[in-house]
């Protein structure tokens, strides 16, 4: 016997249908705008939440429904997030993430989702970045940020030319994927065996070492600037390198590596490189952080949890 589905069942089919479609670019719109894979993964559940109790039938582009609650949504978070990062104990990096099946985070292009990056993006205001983020990762028209952000396009278009320019003022020209991967696997290689000469020919003359433990032990707590002191402290601790299981990881669209202790995954490091050489060394102790990485390269797990939920 063949039982038929109910309307409101199948309208739900349709709902979470259209969401799993749609949430790789509202992940990637809150990713980037956050910084933080937890938040945004926190932002994308609400944007579902408030999509199931929505009178759908009255939803002209479920597209720009979801894109101008995740925006929003994600504005807010960030301008309470960065009350937060104040009392953050040592520097704050991004939360790093699994890209190895996503190179571009649901984007139309992978703009704004380097590590590098998305830390120069941290000194834009909540509206700014994301009008940035809209524009030039995802590609929307002007028209249609000024209608997310609830400003006129003139206003938009301004908003987008300052931030390239504030952001053109900190970032610097980068380089291709396998260039990136050399020379950070010339940098463990170097920092495995000391060979302080070796480091300081990879790094530019004013490369920092920043480091995210907030407050844990072992993880400077200041930034670490210049050549020679950035490639000291890289070899310094003489029980950081032996013990350690090196392993290559894919992480915002770049090389990384996640080192291993015991077994247990303890530090995630990446560099910022550009035609000179190495700029900046990325250093993320935070357990939270470590954790965070390794759950988001299952985000594509989400629909079939979502269905079962659903329903």
């Amino acid at each position: 016997m063949h039982l038929e589905s109910s309307p409101t069942e199948s309208t739900l089919d349709q709902a979470v249908a259209v969401f799993v479609e749609l949430r790789p670019r509202l992940f990637g719109i809150a990713y980037r705008v956050l910084g933080s894979a937890v938040e945004a993964e926190d932002v994308v559940q609400e944007v579902w939440l408030r999509w199931q109790k929505t009178d759908r039938s009255v939803v002209v582009s479920p597209a720009a429904f979801l894109s101008s609650a995740t925006t929003r949504l994600a504005i807010n978070v960030a301008q309470s997030a960065r009350v937060r990062r104040e009392t953050y104990i040592g520097p704050w990096l991004p939360e790093p993430i699994d890209t190895s099946s996503d190179p571009e985070v649901g984007a139309q292009r992978a703009e704004a989702l380097e590590m590098a990056l998305l830390l120069v993006l941290e000194k834009l205001n909540p509206t700014e970045r994301a009008a940035y983020v809209l524009r030039e990762a995802f590609d929307y028209a002007y028209a249609e940020i000024a209608e997310i952000l609830q400003l006129s396009p003139v206003n938009v278009r301004k908003i987008v030319s300052r931030a390239r320019k504030h952001l053109a003022a900190g970032e610097r020209e980068t380089v291709d994927t396998a260039e990136h991967r050399r020379l950070l696997e010339a940098f463990v290689a170097a920092a495995q065996t000391g060979d302080i000469a070796s480091l300081e020919a990879l790094l530019t003359p004013d490369a920092v070492s920043l480091s995210d433990g907030n407050g844990l032990r072992g993880a400077a707590r200041v930034p670490v600037l210049g050549r020679a002191r950035v490639a000291n402290l890289s070899t310094a601790n003489s029980w950081f390198w032996p013990t350690a299981d090196v392993r290559p990881v894919q992480a915002n669209g770049r090389a990384g590596v996640m080192i291993y202790r015991d077994g247990q995954p303890a530090t995630f490091m990446t560099v910022g490189v550009s035609e000179a050489g190495i700029h900046q060394v990325m250093w993320v102790f935070t357990p939270s952080k470590i954790a965070a990485f390794l759950e988001s390269g299952s985000r594509s797990e989400w629909t079939a949890e979502t269905e079962e939920d659903a329903r």
